[in-house]
């Protein structure tokens, strides 16, 4: 009996992650002696999240090395696409400011330039992908996003004292530390300490079933944002039309990418799977705040492909 529960949890673990979010969050807001603990609840899951993914992305970074991270053809194809397509939906908005659809455009914009989500990496080893080579793009991607977002954003949303260096260091603070410490961390392990090293990466699944809890709490953050959000019910059916539109085309796109060079699975979780953490932040930061639901409809969408694809897998 515990074995089909742990089977059938392992086949299912993203899909339950996300439903376990939604009840979470409801299961809580329910509970009157739990009325008025919401700043306790967020600063918890403000410290839980980000330990959590720092722990995936140290294992995860333990089972490469360093001279796998090389860049692939496919690398600057989709850094052209990623960066051309927020630059063009960038111009509809500096060409036409007052466009009735600008919230969509925004999320759309917001959705085209997000960074890889870390988990991608976690993910794209589960469906049997080159993990190195999307570490790679990760690293590139992040740095495309603190040059170009300076550039472009203040275009389409000025705001007073926002230059380039000020912009491009607020971005690096919020993603790079996440990124380039474990990863720091984990080489210096290697070479320090091989025994330890070598541990490590006989962990099996340990990354996934850490993702799929820090996903528990996204999904809650997401959920909540959405049900305290006061925004028309047209515009929020508008936006979640749009980010699922990106997250499939994005999908489609960087597997088709990397197919010639057999590094389809890579190349679409690269351009696919987000940092929607990044991607609310961005939104409050930089453009209109309500676009910032589109982080959280995003995170849905592209946590529903990846389950559909680990099915496929499974499947094979």
């Amino acid at each position: 009996m515990l074995r089909n529960i742990l089977r059938f949890y392992k086949n299912w673990a993203l899909p339950i992650s996300m439903v376990m979010g939604v009840v979470v969050y409801f299961v809580y807001t329910s509970l009157p002696f739990l009325e008025g603990t919401s700043h306790i609840a967020n600063r918890l899951i403000g410290i839980l999240q980000p330990t959590l993914i720092f722990a995936m992305l140290f294992i995860t970074f333990c089972k490469v090395k360093p001279s796998e991270l090389k860049p692939c053809r496919w690398h600057a194809t989709l850094l052209a696409v990623q960066v051309g397509a927020f630059a063009l939906f960038a111009g509809v908005l500096i060409l036409w400011p007052t466009i009735p659809c600008r919230l969509l455009v925004e999320s759309a914009m917001i959705c085209l330039i997000c960074p890889t989500a870390c988990a991608a990496a976690v993910v794209c080893a589960k469906l049997g992908g080159n993990a190195a080579h999307l570490i790679t793009y990760i690293l590139l991607i992040n740095l495309a996003a603190a040059l170009f977002i300076p550039l472009i954003v203040p275009l389409v949303n000025p705001h007073e004292g926002q230059t380039f260096l000020t912009t491009f260091v607020l971005i690096t603070r919020q993603v790079f530390p996440t990124l380039i410490f474990p990863l720091l961390m984990a080489w210096g392990i290697r070479y320090a300490m091989p025994r330890l090293a070598q541990r490590l990466q006989n962990t099996g699944d340990t990354a996934f079933y850490l993702w799929t809890i820090a996903l528990t709490m996204a999904i809650a953050v997401t959920t909540r944002a959405i049900m305290h959000s006061h925004v028309p019910l047209p515009t929020l059916v508008g936006i979640a039309v749009v980010t699922l539109a990106c997250c499939w085309v994005q999908f489609l796109i960087g597997r088709r990418i990397g197919k010639p060079s057999s590094d389809h699975v890579a190349s679409g979780q690269a351009i696919g799977q987000k940092n929607t953490v990044f991607a609310i932040w961005m939104a409050y930061t930089f453009l209109t705040p309500v676009t910032a639901i589109a982080g959280g409809f995003y995170s849905v969408w592209h946590n529903i492909f990846n389950s559909y694809q680990l099915y496929k897998k499974r499947k094979q």
